[in-house]
């Protein structure tokens, strides 16, 4: 744990990428091998399931730390991380220990056979042998909070540096369903297929924004200057559904979504056309709920996701399909090196072939011979119940992860209300003190109805100034919220709205964040409620 303990650390301490790699390197040459795997499975989002309830945690915290509940929580609140409070709070031990992060994992692991006294001993004997440093990350693991800012793209760099094996093969095997008491790091290693598990999916390749924000939106003028002759590109609408490689190999289907999440028994509906594929066929698509032929909002999908049992209502009332718009393997060969061109005719030969085109779609190709005619065409993606427009090299190759040059993405800009900020609470991490995730309202008459909750958008010197208005207009305190005096008014953007009988105001914004801060408005040019639900577009506003 020492070790790990100290990655954690010196990972946090540098912003530097070659310094990273260094670290990461140096610490897969100084562990075992079962630490390296149970390393790149944290690392890769596999973290130990939590076998202690929250708030026990959190009591036996108080106990040994031997402070009154109402300090621990004050300290919790300022902090902003319970995992890091804990460690804060606990007097410095004198004990310590030399167990590796694999036996402190397993030990985690073995906590669902015990009683909850068993428990707390051991907690408690765990915490006393732990510096705080060491605290904190087995906390985050207890817990199973545990996060690290470092992308999987620089743990697979370390590993390709070491290993002497190619980026692309190392990223294929750490995907699918293997777990550290299963996989040697050996194996991981060897000079091998990396296609031998018939479940693996293979790495996604991600488009680039054309625009990162709103407030720099391109014209297709400048969007045709940035990536030349409009004949050298396919444009398709980009979907709002969920990005999933469906699997035939070896008799076998399997969907994979880009979490790495295998959601094969979650879309029944897509098994009958998986099942008469040709095997060896792997797909890139996306998965909507479709109904009488045409795409449904993400928030119809959303209620089947997260679901263990799929009732008949809810397959009847989200029935899904998929609309595909790549083949990445074909009769067992790995295609991806082939041009876009000639995997799109490959995929069309398999659509063209199925017996279930409802289920099985393609992503449409947009016909246009200029950027301006596709500037025009983009303006109709919320008709489409589209996010916008994908663009895609027709000479390119099926990449790893997201690269700039040859998949681009061309979102339509946002909708946009003006809200009033009515509620405040504070951030995590480096943000930890200071006031940064701000609850909305718009007016229902001559009250204001709280609506959408955005954290994201302003710049630093734009939070502190906001910081300093809540810890001045302060009207009441609810354990970390604050209630604000309603001034401040800000621009939100958001992607779609649906109607919620989940929230006060009857809808649900998805994707929300702040565009701008609109310090030229009064809060009573803040926009309605009316005005929100005239946006759901289903004629009852």
């Amino acid at each position: 744990m020492k070790a790990f303990a100290q990655l954690f650390l010196s990972l946090d301490e540098t912003n530097k990428t070659n310094e990273k790699v260094k670290v990461l390197k140096d610490y897969f040459m100084a562990v075992p091998d079962t630490d390296k795997m149970h390393m790149l499975a944290l690392f890769t989002g596999r973290k130990p399931k939590r076998q202690i309830n929250s708030t026990l945690v959190r009591n036996w915290a108080i106990e040994a730390s031997n402070i009154p509940a109402w300090l621990f929580e004050e300290s919790y609140h300022v902090v902003g991380d319970l995992a890091e409070t804990m460690a804060l709070l606990m007097p410095q031990t004198t004990e310590s220990s030399s167990k590796t992060l694999t036996e402190w994992i397993a030990e985690i692991n073995n906590l669902n056979n015990k009683t909850e006294d068993e428990k707390k001993e051991w907690l408690l004997s765990s915490w006393a042998m732990l510096d705080s440093q060491e605290r904190f990350v087995f906390n985050k693991l207890l817990t199973g909070s545990f996060r690290v800012g470092v992308s999987q793209n620089l743990v697979i760099k370390a590993l390709a540096d070491i290993s002497g094996l190619e980026a692309a093969v190392l990223t294929h095997r750490i995907m699918g369903s293997w777990m550290p008491e299963t996989l040697q790091f050996a194996q991981l290693m060897e000079e091998q297929d990396a296609s031998e598990n018939i479940s693996r999916p293979y790495p996604f390749f991600l488009a680039y924004p054309i625009q990162e924000t709103s407030e720099k939106q391109k014209t297709p003028a400048e969007v045709g200057v940035a990536l030349g002759n409009a004949a050298d590109w396919q444009a398709e609408w980009k979907w709002d559904g969920i990005r999933a490689q469906m699997i035939k190999r070896g008799g076998e289907i399997f969907i994979w979504s880009r979490g790495e999440d295998l959601a094969t028994e979650k879309f029944p509906e897509l098994h009958p056309f998986l099942n008469a594929l040709p095997d060896g066929t792997v797909i890139d698509g996306e998965i909507l709920s479709f109904q009488h032929g045409l795409p449904m909002s993400f928030n119809v999908l959303q209620t089947r996701i997260g679901r263990k049992n799929l009732s008949k209502k809810i397959l009847e009332e989200s029935p899904v399909a998929v609309i595909a718009y790549d083949c990445l393997e074909y009769n067992g060969e790995d295609i991806r090196a082939k041009t876009q061109a000639e995997r799109r005719v490959i995929l069309e030969q398999l659509q063209a072939q199925t017996l279930y085109p409802e289920v099985f779609r393609l992503s449409a190709l947009i016909k246009f011979n200029t950027w301006d005619e596709l500037g025009d065409i983009r303006g109709q993606s919320r008709a489409m119940i589209a996010e916008g427009i994908m663009l895609k090299r027709k000479s390119a190759a099926y990449q790893v992860g997201r690269r700039r040059g040859d998949w681009w993405k061309w979102k339509i800009d946002p909708l946009s209300v003006d809200a009033v900020m009515i509620y405040a609470q504070k951030g995590h991490g480096r943000r930890a003190d200071l006031y940064t995730d701000y609850t909305f309202a718009v007016w229902d008459g001559d009250k204001l109805v709280p609506f959408a909750k955005a954290y994201s958008g302003l710049t630093d010197a734009e939070i502190n100034k906001v910081d300093y208005f809540v810890k001045r207009n302060t009207i009441e305190k609810f354990g970390p919220v604050r209630t604000v005096k309603p001034e401040l008014v800000f621009e939100i953007g958001f992607e779609g709205i649906n109607r919620s009988s989940r929230h006060k105001s009857g809808i649900a914004l998805r994707f929300p964040r702040i565009l701008r801060w609109r310090h030229d408005k009064p809060k009573e040019e803040a926009d309605t409620l009316d005005s929100l639900k005239a946006l759901l577009g289903d004629g009852t506003e």
